[in-house]
């Protein structure tokens, strides 16, 4: 590990009015994602491979981000490995240097289903405390959209 890199582990989670097969197929889908995810501008595929239980899915992304009075756009890889079942486990990776991680789970509930994102964010230290609040503000935005989304069609 280098001193130079801060790393950040947050809990993003919130209940969706559909079931968790429903939420899943959602979010796996970029095309989908994109419309309820706050920074993201373009999705575009790279590669699918089968793996076994699964597939892995990469992806070049582009968000419009925010510092201050400026917005800029960044662009990066991301890759999504999901299985047939269960958890899905997602990682981009962006210049200079930063990292995201994330674990995301489907849990049944009485109303629906219990998305939660366990984030694990690197990055320099001077962009760690900006990259790790946009990055927590950019996902609960998400979930509560994609729960709007569903609740929107009951």
């Amino acid at each position: 590990m280098s001193w130079w890199i801060s790393h950040v582990e947050r809990t993003v989670a919130a209940e969706v009015p559909a079931p968790p097969d429903a939420v899943r197929d959602l979010y796996v889908d970029l095309d989908s994602l994109q419309v309820v995810h706050p920074l993201i501008v373009s999705v575009t595929e790279l590669s699918r491979t089968d793996v076994p239980g699964g597939y892995r899915q990469s992806y070049r992304v582009v968000d419009r981000m925010r510092w201050g009075p400026i917005t800029f756009r960044i662009t990066y890889r991301a890759q999504w490995d999901v299985h047939d079942h269960g958890d899905v486990e997602f990682e981009a990776v962006q210049s200079p240097g930063v990292r995201l991680r994330g674990t995301v789970t489907f849990a049944p509930t009485a109303t629906g289903t219990q998305v939660s994102e366990r984030l694990h964010i690197a990055a320099p230290r001077l962009l760690a405390g900006y990259t790790a609040r946009e990055a927590v503000k950019a996902h609960a935005g998400m979930l509560a959209a994609i729960s709007s989304h569903f609740a929107s069609r009951r």
